[in-house]
Formats: C-alpha cells, structure tokens, sequence
C-alpha cells in the first residue's frame, strides 16, 4: 500500500537517509583491493549500529545473511560478503539499507577501485545520469511511468540494456512496498505520484544484454553474458515543490 508519510515520519526517514549517505561514504573511503567483501559488510553493520535507534534493514530479511549486498563487476545485486578479495580494477556495487526508528531508507553505489576500462566507466556515469533523469521526473502529479522510461531512454541511447526482473519500489515501514518502480517503462502510464510518497529509484544497467542469471547460493544475480552491471539508488521523497532525495551523500553531517 502506498503510504503518505506525515512531517514527523518523513523527518525520520530523512534522518535514516543521512546515515545512509554517511554510511556510503565511508566506505567509499575505505574500499581497497586485497580486502575482502566481508570486511565491507561488517564496517557497514558496525557503522549503522553507532548511530542510535539504527540498524541494517537487509540483515535476516527473506532470510539474507548479510547487512549490505555486495556484488563485484558482473553481479548485478545481492551478492553476499564473503572471504573473496576484491581486486583492483573491480567495480564494486553496495545497497545498503537501514530501519530508523522503525522507518526504512534504501540506497546502492557502485564503487571502482583503482582505474576500470573506459567503457565501464561510461556505464557507471550513464547510470548515474538515469537515476537523476528519473530523479527529475519524480514531481506530484507526474505519471511513474514518466519516470521509469526516462530510465530506459538513457540507459538505451547509450547502446546499454536495463535489467527488468529487478525493480525500485516505495519505502516506509516496509523495504518493499507499493508501487513498483521499474526501470523502463512509458509515458503517461501508471500511478499519479503524490506528495509523501517516498520511493526508492534504483537503475540497474548492463553493459552487454539485459539476461540476467541466478547463482547456486540462492541470492547472487549476475549478467548472463558475464559482462559489468552497475547500480545506483536513491530513497526519494514527493514533495509539492521538488523531489527531496533524502540518501544524498553531499548532504550529510554525520561521522
């Protein structure tokens, strides 16, 4: 069910997304090669937990053993921390989430270590470009079909494909909640957004196909081409004026 969110519900909400933007970059900061994913989830979790009233949303959810999904280079999403050491050259994908006095805030980066090929980092800059292109689109009143084909023409006009079993959703006291946020879509279709929606917009791109395949252990989806993926997200709120992005990293004033 879509929930509009009063002041005091958003001010938490936004109060979980600045932890989230202080929780990326900090381990923007901290991503190496020799490390292993591991590492990275238990800074995540140890982060989240410092700040009071916080924890990490994705651990135990459906089951996932893990605080953050981390997934390297041809893993789309929820890729699990293990002893695996990233690499230099990697492109390392972190989504990450926290409940913040019982409200919920989702976000993901991809992370390069060290110099990646110049046609990755296109891919990384294009998916930036269509989260804030859907970013732009998300004003009341504006059809969320708007928003998910400004997605797709971005990620298309570069000769990229969009991953379409894996979508953005509304965010509160939920992780996944109504509406589906999928990352193409048409003009002038689907729910009107309203102010208080807060939904969380996550572009996923392939540098080759869009096919998409799942590992034994049950979580790790990767390309079926075995070419890069990447991912980036916002929790976004609908406002009467502007959208309002409440994960922004420049944003946050918190250790």
């Amino acid at each position: 069910m879509i929930q509009l969110k009063s002041a005091r519900e958003i001010d938490i909400m936004a109060h979980g997304g600045k932890i989230l933007g202080a929780t990326v970059a900090m381990l923007r900061r901290e991503v190496r090669a020799g490390m292993s994913t591991w590492e990275l989830d238990e800074m995540a979790e140890s982060f989240i937990r410092s700040h009071p009233g916080a924890t990490p949303s994705f651990k135990g959810l459906y089951g996932f053993p893990g605080s953050v999904c981390v997934s390297i280079n041809d893993e789309i999403v929820h890729g699990i921390g293990s002893q695996r050491r990233i690499q230099y050259g990697d492109i390392v994908k972190l989504d990450i989430g926290v409940v913040q006095d019982g409200w919920v805030g989702d976000t993901a980066a991809t992370i390069p270590v060290g110099m990646i090929d110049e046609r990755v980092e296109r891919l990384l800059a294009v998916t930036q470009s269509a989260l804030q292109k859907a970013i732009d689109h998300a004003y009341a009143d504006s059809r969320l079909g708007d928003l998910c084909a400004a997605i797709e023409e971005e990620a298309v006009r570069s000769h990229f494909s969009v991953v379409r079993e894996f979508v953005g959703h509304g965010v509160g006291r939920k992780l996944h909640e109504e509406p589906q946020v999928p990352n193409y879509g048409k003009h002038g279709s689907g729910p009107r957004l309203k102010p208080g929606m807060t939904l969380a917009i996550e572009p996923m791109i392939n540098l080759g196909g869009a096919g998409v395949r799942l590992l034994d252990d049950g979580w790790t989806v990767c390309t079926s081409d075995g070419l890069p993926s990447a991912h980036f997200e916002h929790t976004v709120l609908i406002t009467k004026d502007e959208p309002e992005i409440l994960t922004w990293r420049a944003k946050t004033q918190l250790r």
